[in-house]
């Protein structure tokens, strides 16, 4: 009776925790006014162009082909081997499950294709400034802040883009660009981002009910929501 009692209240906090957390992760979100900001409401109300669309999509091609490498440097900063299997598996998931034509950066570039562009791999040399500051900040956020920051950073940035995607298929369905059949990358991540978001704050949760652990978490989650909406407000102009 108290073995279940424990595991009861056990659960009971941890529910109470996650709770706690993700209304921080959603208060950071708004205050960052990333899903408000003036890429999507260019792209909703139909006032940018395809042209100008494939142009800052090109661009974020460069982001979803990094995407896995931060995730792959918190790997080696977590010591426990239960905790690093769901980024592992995320990781697995951005490599297709092993199979290259099912790549994230190659179902990418099928949608680009889809939209106008070549379908090619991108030079490295056209990666402009807003997405190379993106890379670079969530790398450094991965590598050198305390690890919690990093999870955090990837968590909210994770949690953040199965709501994009949602926002970004719909305008584009809706402007006629593409079918909804077409939208295979972006329906893709509107499906399975928030379990690959739900698998990072896994990992901070318990370290979110202490003083020592909230205030690293609280720097990743605004740094992650900032970084992300710094690269789209600047990828409008592209």
């Amino acid at each position: 009776m108290v073995d279940q009692y424990s595991g009861d209240l056990e659960m009971e906090m941890s529910t109470s925790a996650t709770n706690d957390l993700m209304r921080q992760v959603d208060a950071s979100l708004a205050d960052s006014g990333l899903l408000k900001n003036r890429y999507f409401q260019l792209l909703q109300s139909g006032g940018m162009s395809l042209e100008n669309f494939l142009r800052s999509q090109q661009q974020f091609y460069f982001a979803v082909n990094y995407f896995s490498r931060p995730m792959a440097a918190l790997i080696m900063r977590i010591p426990n081997g239960d905790q690093r299997l769901g980024i592992l598996d995320n990781i697995v998931e951005e490599h297709g499950n092993f199979r290259s034509d099912t790549f994230h950066e190659a179902t990418f570039r099928q949608f680009l294709q889809s939209i106008g562009g070549s379908g090619e791999r991108p030079d490295a040399d056209s990666m402009g400034p807003a997405v190379h500051a993106f890379n670079a900040t969530i790398m450094s956020a991965c590598l050198s802040e305390d690890v919690r920051t990093g999870i955090a950073c990837l968590g909210i940035i994770e949690y953040a883009f199965a709501d994009i995607s949602s926002l970004i298929g719909g305008a584009v369905a809706l402007q006629n660009w593409l079918g909804e059949n077409e939208l295979v990358h972006y329906k893709l991540h509107e499906e399975i981002d928030k379990q690959h978001a739900a698998d990072f704050f896994g990992l901070i949760q318990t370290d979110w009910q202490t003083d020592r652990g909230r205030a690293p978490i609280n720097q990743g989650l605004r740094l992650g929501a900032y970084a992300f909406d710094c690269l789209y407000r600047n990828l409008t102009d592209c």
